[in-house]
């Protein structure tokens, strides 16, 4: 199973290789964003969740995602969560959850955060990230 679903992510990957794409609900792409990032905001702050998506775009490998995080039930929202991925090997990793805070050094807001994260980072493709 793990050998069909890691051909899957390359076959879909390769079909979108041209361009920036936004993967569509229940894709095995999305799916496995979505868990990596479910798993990694679990592994720091101990609550299951779940994603309602504003943005998320797919190149080559790499992920930018904006989401807003909430309960399960609906009932409690959280801080939202930004963050870029990466595909190694055919899973999905979180390679940095981003700072959101406004007017904070270092955070998205900073004027230099997509220049550095460029040079953290040289083969993610600009066009993932949100204009």
């Amino acid at each position: 199973m793990k050998k069909i679903v890691s051909f899957l992510i390359l076959i879909s990957s390769l079909i979108f290789a041209i361009e920036a794409y936004t993967p569509p609900k229940g894709s095995v792409d999305r799916v496995a964003i979505m868990d990596a990032l479910r798993a990694e905001v679990k592994h720091y702050h101990k609550i299951d969740i779940i994603f309602k998506v504003q943005y998320l775009k797919v190149k080559n490998g790499w992920a930018w995602i904006a989401a807003l995080p909430m309960s399960r039930d609906g009932q409690s929202n959280y801080e939202d969560v930004t963050a870029l991925l990466h595909n190694k090997k055919g899973a999905w990793i979180v390679e940095e959850l981003v700072c959101t805070e406004a007017e904070t050094p270092g955070c998205i807001d900073d004027p230099n955060f997509f220049k550095d994260l460029k040079k953290k980072y040289p083969q993610v493709p600009s066009e993932i990230f949100r204009k």
